[in-house]
């Protein structure tokens, strides 16, 4: 199983300004949504994560990989990290570069990571573009270079920095589905997110945090019910379910086909 134990966590860039206040968590298989207000100490945490960032105090073990112990090139192997801005992490001057670059990397031989390489292509949409310069396209379509160079290099655990920005309805879906089929083949996937209406429609479990530290940790459903745990972290639910709460029902609804066929099933 693909774990990550997060044990007594502190962080701090500073002595006089802590980040992280003793966080400590168990990521299982569950897929995972970090959503918080910015300063929350999201970005931060996923790169002790990554082991880009060093505890100042308590532990991180990554398949019972102490990250004190290793370094974020040797952990490449183990979990991949799409970051937020993709300008951030292309550098290569043709897509099927830029994408075969972590595969090859991380040990994977030529021919293995070109298939890799296409099949991540593939995925986003981009098969294409493979021979294109990533700057000369469009933000939307550089995030989903970002995306594919993660997949190809088929990690065990997957961790998104704000997937859905620049994308359309049609981007996000095809984000989604991508999400969804890397659930479905025993990964562990990670968000820090601050579209709440994707949380709620892709991820099972939802982790908030508020100034460093733990708010709310559940399933997905559980969390966007307190609405008012939420405010504290000056966050909002999902449209539909805010719209529903307004209409007076006491369950919490995810997504507007949830609540339609709880509508059918009461034959109104």
């Amino acid at each position: 199983m693909n774990k990550i134990s997060v044990r007594d966590l502190h962080f701090s860039y500073k002595d006089s300004e802590e980040i992280l206040r003793g966080i400590s968590l168990e990521f299982d298989e569950r897929s995972t949504a970090i959503i918080g207000q910015n300063g929350a100490g999201k970005t931060t945490f996923v790169k002790l994560l990554k082991a880009l960032l060093r505890p100042v105090s308590g532990d991180i073990l990554i398949n019972s990989i102490n990250t004190k112990d290793t370094t974020a090139a040797k952990l490449a192997k183990h979990i991949g990290l799409v970051f937020q801005n993709p300008n951030d992490q292309i550098f290569k001057n043709k897509v099927i570069d830029e994408v075969m670059f972590g595969p090859l990397n991380i040990g994977m031989d030529k021919d293995k990571a070109r298939i890799s390489c296409e099949y991540a292509l593939k995925e986003v949409g981009l098969f294409d573009k493979l021979n294109e310069n990533p700057y000369d396209l469009g933000l939307s379509e550089r995030k989903l270079i970002s995306i594919a160079s993660i997949l190809a290099m088929d990690t065990d655990i997957i961790i998104f920095d704000e997937p859905t920005i620049a994308q359309d309805y049609l981007g996000k879906e095809k984000i989604k589905q991508i999400i969804k089929k890397l659930i479905a083949q025993g990964k562990l996937v990670i968000t820090i997110i601050h579209d709440m209406d994707f949380v709620a429609e892709t991820f099972e479990r939802t982790i908030v945090l508020n100034d460093g530290s733990i708010l709310l940790d559940g399933n997905t459903r559980e969390v966007y019910s307190h609405a008012d745990v939420l405010r504290k972290a000056y966050l909002e639910p999902p449209h539909v379910t805010q719209l529903c709460q307004k209409l007076g029902f006491e369950d919490t609804f995810l997504t507007a086909s949830e609540f339609i066929e709880y509508k059918k099933s009461l034959g109104n």
